[in-house]
């Protein structure tokens, strides 16, 4: 990533200073290890696999720098640091986060794969990361503030807002190894059951946790009148079902050769404490 975010011309420094800033501000880097495990077990070349994943963390970047502007969530901090706009000023940050986006399909485009796999991943990610994935799950997320919505209508905007992107992830550590279509949906049906539970983890930790340790405000879901998964479940009721889509999670890749770092994983996302 440092290697693709290099810049020698003075004049645009500040764009690359705020998509620096951002992109190595911390965080679990768990959509771009997603791409490089399911590489490394199907035996992808190094080289694809981390141009794929540094795609998949740019895009991710760009949606947190776009997510805490004023005209949408408006936060102040994230990570325990203050948001992209609050150093930069909203201009740069919202180009940052656009640089950030077509800066990923450039990652890809230069990745050394054939084109075949260029063309897959270039497909997989645009269409995560577009309306109908990662975009679609913010507009009905923001259309959702201040109302009641359904069990179902929650799960579809997480499906869309996280899930699609850390699905896609895991689809291009696939895709870089070339691996088969049912390798590839077993993948695929791994990473929506994290991504699940994930999402079930954030909706308690936004009640329960604090600053110090998340790095972000607490209580905001509740602030903005959000419907969470705890409204419609306890605390204990909700750990509970996140234990059981984390095992659902493991058996998804439980056949799959050195799968044991992938298992590790959903364990980890499922005890984190930020």
């Amino acid at each position: 990533m440092r290697h693709l975010l290099a810049n020698s011309d003075a004049e645009i420094a500040p764009v690359f200073d705020s998509m620096s800033y951002s992109v190595f501000a911390g965080g679990k880097r768990i959509r771009p290890y997603l791409t490089l495990e399911f590489a490394r077990i199907l035996g992808a070349k190094d080289e694809a696999a981390l141009s794929f994943a540094a795609a998949v963390e740019f895009i991710h970047t760009y949606s947190l720098i776009h997510d805490d502007l004023p005209c949408m969530d408006n936060d102040d901090f994230r990570r325990g640091k203050p948001t992209n706009h609050k150093v930069y000023g909203e201009a740069v940050a919202t180009l940052a986060g656009d640089a950030l986006l077509t800066l990923a399909f450039e990652a890809i485009a230069a990745s050394g794969a054939d084109a075949e796999q260029i063309r897959d991943a270039v497909l997989t990610l645009s269409r995560a990361a577009g309306a109908v994935g990662m975009i679609g799950g913010q507009i009905i997320d923001m259309s959702s503030e201040g109302k009641q919505i359904s069990f179902e209508t929650l799960t579809h905007l997480h499906q869309k807002k996280t899930g699609a992107l850390i699905r896609a992830a895991a689809e291009l550590g696939c895709i870089a190894a070339g691996a088969s279509a049912d390798i590839r949906s077993r993948a695929v049906e791994y990473a929506e059951k994290i991504g699940y539970a994930f999402q079930i983890i954030d909706d308690i930790l936004d009640r329960t946790g604090d600053f110090s340790t998340l790095g972000k405000s607490i209580g905001s879901d509740l602030e903005n009148g959000k419907t969470t998964f705890l409204s419609f479940m306890s605390i204990d009721e909700a750990r509970k079902t996140a234990e059981r889509i984390t095992g659902e999670a493991v058996m998804a890749v439980g056949n799959m050769p050195d799968c044991e770092s992938l298992c590790e994983l959903a364990k980890y996302l499922l005890a984190r404490n930020k």
